[in-house]
């Protein structure tokens, strides 16, 4: 039937054609995705060691109790200017984040001397194989490749957190880091650094320290642990030291 002559024998308006909304869903969505990258921006920007925003202790703290450093691991000068201490569990999402802020602290300022790092191993009860992750390390640590195994186990963390027998893997790990496997397995199957651990643990309750990752610069905790605020405090707090 013609137009006109549907017009005429239903006297019906012609049918609207619909407006597209295509053109406002491209124009709201690119609108999100500018917020969301200025969100980023802002988010991981590196602040000036001068900015205000800055988290700064408490007028009353205390000074960070550094015999509580022996129940951690550490590395660096024992004379830098600088403590950094984080408190993480090996099985932490937010920890495997943060374990790159930590290679670039030892990169850039432990390597040469202005800051030491001390690492205490708070592995919480809702992660299964976080304590034996710790273990590993401690145990690779016992054939001084502590380090090498604490960056291993972040970097494959997805790999081994949801395992039925983290200790194949981790000694797996041990191989490829040129390690004595009886020796590593026997130190992993015999809990051997156990007391370690918890005593690391302790520490953390001590300090009131009940989440990971808890960075804290001297006695400075940030309130938003990454390499943007970490290595900002750092460098005010080495400037405040050479005054």
């Amino acid at each position: 039937m013609g137009e006109a002559k549907r017009r005429k024998e239903t006297g019906a308006p012609p049918p609207r054609k619909s407006k597209s909304n295509k053109p406002l869903y491209i124009g709201i969505g690119a609108l999100v995705l500018a917020v969301v990258v200025t969100g980023l921006f802002f988010l991981t920007a590196e602040p000036e060691p001068t900015s205000d925003g800055l988290p700064v202790a408490a007028p009353t703290a205390d000074p960070f109790p550094a015999q509580l450093d022996q129940y951690g691991v550490s590395v660096g000068s024992e004379t830098a200017p600088v403590v950094v201490r984080e408190f993480a569990d090996y099985q932490c999402p937010a920890c495997g984040r943060f374990a790159d802020a930590s290679k670039q602290l030892k990169q850039e300022f432990v390597e040469t001397g202005k800051v030491r790092f001390v690492y205490f191993d708070l592995p919480l009860q809702q992660h299964q194989n976080a304590l034996p992750a710790a273990m590993a390390a401690r145990c690779a640590g016992d054939q001084e490749a502590y380090w090498g195994m604490h960056d291993r186990l972040f970097s494959s963390q997805t790999e081994w957190s949801g395992s039925g027998d983290p200790v194949a893997t981790f000694t797996r790990y041990a191989n490829d880091l040129g390690l004595e496997e009886r020796r590593f397995r026997r130190c992993m199957t015999t809990d051997l650094h156990l007391e370690d651990i918890e005593q690391s643990r302790r520490a953390a309750m001590q300090l009131r320290v009940t989440s990971t990752p808890t960075v804290l610069v001297d006695n400075i905790r940030l309130t938003r642990p990454g390499w943007g605020q970490m290595s900002a405090v750092v460098e005010r707090e080495l400037a405040s030291k050479a005054e």
